[in-house]
């Protein structure tokens, strides 16, 4: 087996691990979702921060495509149509309720980070590692335009006001 396959491996035994230790915590929401950007959700009135993903900014390009809401028709595209399940996981430093959603028993976190339209967010969680590797490796969405890291886009484009 070649080394960079042993990565991989090695990778997605972290990102298994991971998952596995984070237990939910309150009660699951499920309803009709609203999708806000590229990794939030509104559910009846409560606003849910996709947990451990990180997706382009509405107002992010990648040279002309428009990543920020392309990563948001995505996530729309993934909830249209169906109930959405929201486990709450607690509280970022925004104050926002993190969460991880499911349409069906498709994990929305990881089928975003998968199609390269969300970045694995490995301040918050390890879950979605493996996903990321896979999808540079694949070059799949802003991984194949060169698209930059949400956290350094907001860094280079503080709010005005």
């Amino acid at each position: 087996m070649r080394t960079s396959h042993w990565i991989v491996l090695g990778l997605a035994s972290l990102a298994v691990a991971a998952a596995l230790w984070q237990p939910a915590r309150g009660p699951a929401v499920i309803g009709t979702a609203t999708v806000v950007d590229g990794d939030t959700l509104r559910i009846g009135g409560e606003t849910f921060r996709l947990q451990g993903i990180d997706a382009p900014e509405l107002a992010q390009t990648c040279g002309n495509w428009p990543a920020g809401e392309e990563a948001r028709r995505a996530l729309q595209r993934m909830v249209d149509r169906q109930a959405v399940r929201c486990e709450r996981m607690g509280t970022d430093r925004h104050g926002r309720t993190t969460a991880h959603c499911y349409a069906g028993e498709s994990d929305l976190g990881a089928a975003l980070v998968r199609s390269g339209m969300a970045f694995a967010y490995t301040s918050y969680s390890m879950r979605y590692l493996f996903d990321e590797v896979r999808a540079r490796f694949d070059g799949v969405g802003l991984h194949g335009r060169g698209c930059i890291d949400p956290a350094d886009w907001r860094a280079a484009h503080p709010p005005k006001g």
